[in-house]
């Protein structure tokens, strides 16, 4: 029971992992990914769509977005979508493709940008941390249920407390690996 327990506690601190990994991958960092603008959501047919439904995304060059769409009557949307996103980038649209130039990031925005990623960090600490209490809260209701021992209590503890240590651990490194890409100059 205890291992079920602790397998369920597992999987929901690794969906909280790749959850701030995909959030920190939008985050701008001065080199053109296409992640900057995959999720990106466009009018298309009245329906709110991922830009990565709509076209292929690719950066030629290290500062570059080529945006090719499947369907050229969307092209309009999406120069639309890029414009109104917080993003900050403004399309050069050529009739065929959108070219986003990325510039340089200053460095009070890299500050701002690292803000951002601590602030990201802190709500994943805050959603592993949870799922541990949450956890926790059923391991002790199971003991007093008398479906577990009190020596199965502690043992599950200990163990679902060392899950969540390497799994704050695990973050923290993805946060120093996005600041020094942040702060990269």
């Amino acid at each position: 029971m205890i291992k079920e327990t602790l397998k369920e506690a597992e999987v929901k601190m690794m969906s909280a992992i790749q959850t701030l990994e995909e959030d920190l991958s939008g985050i701008r960092t001065g080199r053109a990914s296409p992640a900057l603008v995959e999720r990106l959501h466009v009018e298309y047919y009245g329906m709110p769509t991922p830009l990565i439904q709509l076209a292929t995304i690719s950066a030629p060059e290290v500062r570059t977005l080529i945006i090719r769409p499947y369907d050229a009557s969307t092209l309009r949307a999406i120069e639309r979508a890029i414009q109104v996103s917080d993003l900050g980038l403004t399309p050069n649209n050529d009739g065929k493709v959108i070219r986003l130039n990325i510039p340089p990031l200053t460095e009070e925005r890299r500050r701002d940008l690292v803000k951002v990623v601590h602030a990201r960090l802190e709500e994943s600490r805050v959603a592993v941390r949870n799922v541990r209490r949450d956890l926790l809260k059923d391991m002790r209701e199971f003991e007093h249920e008398k479906l577990i021992s009190e020596d199965d209590l502690k043992r599950g503890e200990e163990e679902l407390q060392k899950l969540t240590d390497q799994k704050i651990i695990q973050i923290d490194m993805i946060g120093e690996r996005k600041q020094a890409e942040i702060m990269e100059v």
